[in-house]
């Protein structure tokens, strides 16, 4: 099966794969996990705020982000940011965005949907009696959100979240589709110059299998480890 494999032309291309589009990928990977997390933050504190108005845009936010595949969102955003920038800039021409830029604008916004729920659910995990006790020691809200709730509720969360950010670290292959040299993207110029499409598309699974196994395993133990201390 394996006899006219030509697994040279992996070793000739490891320094592209990995220098160029893997660092691609996990700069994309984190820099939108970052923004997710904090954005997703922001939204979860307003669906809990009280307000119905916060909570109601809040809540359509996330129910639309969570409806739409992911691919279409990134095409509306590659092909949309550009009129934004015109818009906010008064421009006459859409303003250049670029790939990497739009495309981390679209992750930044679509697991922020995600991250939100995420931390959503470990803010609720914590007792209610504690945000009382801060509050009759003279605490504001927004002092216990950040001093006693958020703390505790990342940690919480921390397991889910990091394995979400797996999740991401998979998706952001999606980019593939605009051409980006992402890792994926990489290895199918590779694969379209040399005409090795199954050797390079099965490295590229066997990479992303080998880094997402890795990753789960230290969330497992993670897991264990807060679990224990709890």
């Amino acid at each position: 099966m394996f006899a006219n494999f030509d697994f040279d032309v992996i070793r000739r291309s490891l320094g592209y794969l990995f220098f160029d589009g893997m660092t691609f990928t996990l700069t994309l990977t984190g820099l939108s996990a970052l923004g997710g997390l904090i954005f997703g933050t922001l939204i979860a504190l307003m669906r809990l705020s009280g307000l119905k108005l916060l909570g109601w845009i809040a809540g359509l936010y996330v129910d639309l982000m969570r409806s739409l595949p992911l691919v279409l969102v990134i095409f509306w955003f590659y092909f949309l940011v550009p009129y934004i920038g015109q818009w906010l800039t008064g421009s006459s021409r859409p303003v250049r965005v670029g790939a990497f830029a739009s495309s981390l604008v679209t992750f930044i916004l679509f697991e922020a949907a995600y991250f939100s729920e995420i931390m959503r659910a470990g803010i609720q995990s914590i007792s209610r009696g504690q945000p009382a006790a801060a509050q009759a020691l003279g605490l504001t809200y927004s002092q216990t959100m950040r001093y006693v709730v958020l703390p505790q509720a990342f940690r919480n969360m921390l397991p889910v979240l990091l394995t979400q950010t797996i999740v991401l670290f998979q998706d952001t292959s999606l980019v593939y589709v605009l051409s980006i040299p992402d890792f994926l993207g990489a290895a199918s110029k590779v694969a379209q110059r040399d005409g090795r499409l199954v050797e390079m598309y099965l490295f590229a699974a066997i990479v992303y299998f080998i880094i997402s196994c890795f990753a789960s395993f230290g969330v497992r133990r993670l897991q264990s480890r807060i679990a224990f201390v709890h």
